[in-house]
């Protein structure tokens, strides 16, 4: 904080530590005083901060006028201010926890929908596993869950226009239950928020699904879908009080009822994603949704993605799993648990720069399982330590799983980051710097 003082008709000046969220510029001279709180709802994307900074940047709603700034504390006030002002600058202040799903599942339940008729009709002993259950009727167990599952589509997910900022006020901002769509638009930024995942309220059956059936589930916490210039940051994205571990079984299968935490499909495009803590999630991140050949015509070229300082913390998999896109990841950390699977997912025609990230792993748990090969895909993975340690992952990898080679040089050199911390300090730097709450 600068603090300006008159002394014996001379001009002092004298720098002072800010402390708190938002810093205070206080300027005396004479009698006249002026201050102006720093607006953390109008911050930009710094020049050269990943993907998400090329070509014109992203801004989100910096610009907006005073009639386009709106403080929320509910879904339908979130919603309203949406859809208010079309695709105008706009700034959106979440304060307090909002819960797209307040009156619970039997809110959005269609009638005659029962849950205990649906598992009587559809088990394998009565169904058996060779048929789906496309062709239900609208009448039929089947048809009635289609019919509640439309009205929590229709409740959960908010569509985010163009030109917006959405960022929490204060430390315990953010959304349960919510599905935010960010899709066909430019130029958004979404921070500071704690997102607890959206529960599917009737997930599906699919008997077909694998050897034994599966349960199928709906909604991403967070979809980039098709848009462009897209800041992510100080995020906690988490299962909260709807982990899996918790989940029932029917039918000898998990009732799974989530799907990822952030999704980056359909041609999306320059996103950053910064400082977010990702935690307590099986399918986490994807980047490119199909390997099919009508998918990649509009993926190839596009899903150009930054990862740098965020904490993925106790996730199963897809941190993230890649298809087409040149994805750069650095000074990220990976905390993993028993759970773990794989963090990297190399998929088809991916292009991967993973750099200067720091894994820890507990006892038992390889570094080779850090890459999974889906599809063969050259990478860079240069300068990553695992529990302290250099480690080559690559390497590790093809000595320990050699029947899924992975081959170095991802072909291309990121080039639009911001300081590179050192690979040994990152976890300290990114556990204490991470997640909502750390701004204001």
């Amino acid at each position: 904080m600068m603090n300006t003082q008159l002394w014996h008709g001379h001009v002092m000046t004298k720098t002072l530590a800010v402390v708190g969220c938002a810093a205070l510029v206080l300027t005396v001279t004479g009698t006249t005083a002026q201050a102006r709180a720093h607006d953390t709802a109008r911050e930009t994307l710094a020049a050269g901060d990943g993907w998400a900074s090329y070509g014109t940047g992203t801004t989100g709603g910096a610009a907006a006028d005073a009639a386009h700034v709106h403080t929320v504390t509910d879904w339908a006030g979130f919603k309203a201010a949406l859809a208010a002002g079309g695709s105008a600058p706009k700034i959106i202040k979440v304060k307090g926890t909002i819960d797209a799903v307040s009156e619970g599942c039997d809110s959005l339940a269609a009638p005659g929908y029962d849950f205990d008729a649906y598992l009587a009709k559809y088990s394998p002993e009565a169904w058996g596993l060779d048929t789906d259950l496309s062709a239900e009727p609208d009448d039929s167990p089947e048809g009635l869950r289609r019919a509640s599952a439309a009205q929590q589509d229709q409740t959960i997910k908010a569509n985010v226009p163009a030109n917006t900022t959405i960022i929490g006020i204060g430390r315990d901002a953010g959304f349960k239950g919510a599905s935010l769509q960010i899709k066909g638009v430019d130029n958004v930024i979404v921070r500071n928020l704690t997102f607890e995942s959206p529960v599917d309220c009737f997930p599906q059956w699919d008997p077909t699904d694998g050897d034994k059936g599966n349960w199928n589930s709906e909604y991403d916490t967070a979809v980039v879908y098709g848009s462009s210039h897209v800041w992510l940051d100080h995020n906690t994205f988490t299962d909260g009080s709807h982990p899996d571990s918790a989940a029932p079984t029917y039918f000898g299968m998990l009732y799974q009822q989530h799907d990822g935490e952030l999704d980056i499909v359909r041609g999306a495009n320059h996103v950053t994603a910064s400082w977010n803590v990702f935690t307590e999630h099986d399918k986490t991140i994807l980047i490119g949704n199909s390997d099919s050949e009508s998918t990649a015509a509009g993926d190839r070229g596009k899903l150009k993605v930054t990862f740098h300082h965020n904490l993925f913390s106790n996730l199963v998999e897809r941190a993230p799993r890649v298809r087409f896109g040149q994805v750069d990841s650095y000074n990220n950390h990976f905390v993993a648990n028993g759970d773990y699977g794989y963090s990297f997912g190399i998929g088809k025609e991916s292009q991967l720069v993973a750099e200067h990230n720091a894994f820890t792993l507990p006892a038992g748990i390889s570094a080779a399982k850090v890459l999974k090969r889906w599809n063969v895909s050259p990478l860079t993975a240069a300068d990553n330590y695992v529990n302290g340690r250099p480690t080559d992952l690559i390497a590790v990898h093809n000595a320990e799983i050699p029947a899924e080679t992975l081959e170095s040089g991802a072909g291309w050199t990121p080039t639009l980051r911001t300081k590179v911390d050192p690979t040994r300090k990152v976890p300290a730097i990114v556990d204490r710097g991470a997640g909502a709450g750390r701004i204001c």
